[in-house]
């Protein structure tokens, strides 16, 4: 199968997932996604795809997804519940990063197999790690903020597309380039690093785009325990 079929599938199974998870478990589903995402997102980016003739990372679909998870908190529950999310990804991001290089740490006896590919997954650079908990705090945190100073302007439902796309597209593009910049900047040629910028935000806007349904699909949605 085609890498760009099984992405749009890939896509589509997690919009579809976090729909249901929203379904059984109302808002509490929201901040569950959040907390899968953030920790997935992080490992799925170690592995490396051709999308669409673009050299990308396999972990912008369950990132794109907090982003939609946001989003949604944000228009049924409000800022405040959306930026409690925001936090709560931060601290289970940063509580996951610490909690793996200690593990890390321990020497495996003579029978073990998974120090390796544990080191592989979750031995990245501090600099990266630091990136990416950067990144995602800013521009979470602007997503929220963008998203409600155009509801104040469009609160109507049908204008919930502009505040969904606009935000994520803003705050998604501030999200690559600080990742990109504090991650990469003095260990590759500018060339590069530009290529990747440019790679890895064409793609999150495919995921922004695809995911804008989903957002008016959960406002119809009553879940189970609500």
């Amino acid at each position: 199968m085609p890498n760009e079929l099984l992405w749009i599938i890939f896509a589509l199974v997690n919009f579809i997932l976090f729909i249901t998870c929203y379904k059984l478990f109302g808002r509490t589903g929201i901040f569950a996604w959040i907390a899968i995402a953030t920790i997935l997102a992080n490992i799925q980016v170690m592995k490396q795809v051709t999308l669409f003739g673009i050299e990308a990372t396999l972990g912008n679909i369950m990132y794109g997804t907090i982003f939609l998870a946001t989003d949604s908190l944000s228009e049924k529950y409000g800022k405040s519940q959306a930026n409690k999310a925001v936090f709560m990804g931060f601290f289970i991001l940063a509580a996951s990063i610490i909690i793996m290089q200690i593990a890390l740490l321990f020497q495996p006896n003579s029978y073990d197999t998974a120090q390796p590919h544990l080191e592989s997954i979750f031995g990245f650079y501090l600099r990266v790690a630091g990136a990416s908990l950067v990144a995602y705090l800013v521009s979470q945190l602007l997503d929220v903020y963008i998203f409600h100073k155009i509801k104040k302007v469009l609160p109507s439902i049908k204008w919930l597309w502009i505040r969904n796309n606009v935000a994520t597209i803003l705050s998604q593009l501030l999200d690559t380039a600080i990742f990109v910049s504090i991650a990469f900047i003095g260990t590759m040629e500018t060339s590069v690093l530009v290529s990747i910028f440019i790679s890895t935000f064409l793609i999150k806007m495919m995921v922004a785009a695809l995911d804008t349904p989903f957002v008016y699909l959960i406002g119809k949605i009553k879940p189970l325990n609500e």
